[in-house]
């Protein structure tokens, strides 16, 4: 083959290359592009793999990213999925790639008679919207803490992504329709002797898996919590007093893990993290530098079995 040849080819199986692994678009639709058949672009990709045009894109990140994922299970005995990618996309790419995959991972794990507990956010948000279809029976989807503030009932928001996990799995869904936090903590335990408030607890109490974030102030795609009017000055005051550094379904802690002494905390109705703990399989979503100090601390307080995280942030967390 002469120079020019191989040249020419090389361009073509880049380009194949690039559209079939970084786009997602399928050899047909490649072929429509190129027109050629089928099985010329499935040589192209063949040759691109031969010739290591594919190797840095795709080989060695995730090489990497299984070096790391086998570090945070020896360090932290956490279950880890590491997503790669590079350290020049935005946060709300990263967010996205790192909904993605847990999306298809979750389509494996949910499976039939599961008690599933979601707690709502930006990042369950995200997740919600990458859920592939899979029939299940018996399956329920049960909302894990309130959503309503003095602002709105909260209702439309969590039920959105309650629903899409539900219409995912055919399973039936529970919400939790209470606010994110009462007034006065009487007000909740009051609430909490409630038959209707109590049908909901004891469903929680039977989770086989509770599906979750972490929250944190300063993440550059903030947690709805902070930026939805559930928290008000004075709020914002008894956190930095308290030490509080993130929360799991508007439970607050610290990070030390320490969280039944935060003053918000009684006025939340987020399970509390002992509860959280008993739950046998607790999956939980991270994108973002900004939320190590409470990743950290959530995993430190064994509240995480697994956990789907960018490849940036998995490198921070084995370095600290």
């Amino acid at each position: 083959m002469d120079e020019r040849k191989r040249q020419s080819k090389v361009v073509a199986a880049l380009t194949a290359a690039r559209l079939y692994y970084l786009q997602d678009k399928t050899m047909d639709v490649i072929a429509e592009e190129f027109g050629t058949s089928r099985s010329s672009v499935s040589r192209l990709l063949t040759y691109a793999r031969e010739v290591g045009l594919v190797d840095i894109r795709i080989n060695s990140p995730i090489e990497h990213a299984g070096a790391l994922e086998q570090e945070l299970h020896d360090r932290l005995h956490v279950s880890a999925h590491v997503v790669p990618m590079p350290e020049s996309v935005t946060e709300v790419e990263r967010l996205e790639r790192v909904a993605l995959t847990a999306g298809r991972l979750l389509t494996q794990i949910i499976d039939s008679n599961m008690v599933v507990g979601l707690a709502w956010g930006s990042t369950i948000s995200a997740v919600s919207r990458e859920l592939g279809q899979k029939e299940t029976r018996g399956t329920t989807i049960v909302q894990l803490n309130g959503a309503g503030n003095t602002l709105t009932s909260g209702v439309e928001y969590s039920s959105d992504i309650l629903q899409r996990f539900g219409t995912a799995f055919g399973a039936q869904v529970q919400q939790f329709p209470v606010p994110a936090f009462f007034d006065d903590p009487r007000t909740r335990e009051a609430m909490w002797r409630e038959r209707s408030t109590l049908r909901v607890l004891d469903l929680q109490a039977k989770m086989d898996l509770a599906v979750f974030s972490v929250g944190s102030p300063s993440a550059e795609v903030p947690s709805r919590v902070y930026v939805g009017g559930y928290l008000g000055r004075d709020d914002y005051r008894s956190l930095r007093e308290d030490r509080a550094i993130g929360d799991v379904a508007t439970v607050f802690f610290r990070a030390d893990g320490t969280w039944k002494d935060i003053a918000l905390n009684a006025r939340a109705t987020g399970p509390g993290l002992d509860r959280l703990r008993r739950v046998a399989r607790r999956f939980c979503i991270v994108a973002g530098a900004q939320k190590l100090p409470s990743l950290r601390a959530a995993i430190g307080a064994r509240l995480v079995t697994d956990v789907v995280l960018d490849e940036g942030l998995a490198r921070q967390l084995v370095e600290g």
